[in-house]
């Protein structure tokens, strides 16, 4: 079944997400790097079973300079010894936003040592981000398109 194309049928609100991307992009790049926003988006996304949202970030990760053996063990970053402490923090913080569990005083005290009031507003805002691209293409299933380098 072909679903609403969204991005064409409603512009104004789709630019209004694209928009914020290119800002997110901007803040990140200033704070904490490209990398690590890849990976959170990465891992939101294998959290969502995104597989449009996994097709792109995987590309674009490797466009940034992501190894590909990082981005196979995602999934697994607890056990692999690929992500440094604040790659970590990021990715928990992924995990407990994209799943809705709470933040303790205990963990928002490791992140506020890894990153900076603004750093952690901003990966905050980018986690949310990404869970709300995966859940409007689960909606309406564009075209997923694995292409090998």
């Amino acid at each position: 079944m072909k679903r609403a194309d969204y991005y064409n049928i409603e512009p104004e609100l789709v630019s209004y997400l694209i928009n914020q991307e290119t800002l997110i992009k901007q803040k990140v790049e200033a704070s904490f790097g490209l990398t690590i926003w890849e990976l959170v988006k990465l891992r939101a996304s294998q959290l969502n079973q995104c597989a449009y949202c996994l097709s792109m970030h995987s590309k674009q990760a490797l466009e940034y300079g992501e190894s590909i053996n990082r981005i196979i063990a995602l999934s697994a970053w607890q056990d692999a010894p690929l992500y440094n402490d604040k790659e970590r923090a990021a990715l928990a913080l992924c995990e407990k936003l994209t799943l809705s569990q709470s933040i303790d005083d205990g963990f928002y005290q490791t992140l506020s040592a890894l990153f900076d009031q603004p750093s952690l507003v901003t990966l905050t805002v980018a986690i949310n981000a990404i869970n709300s691209w995966n859940r409007i293409v689960k909606m309406f299933k564009p075209t997923v398109e694995f292409n090998e380098r």
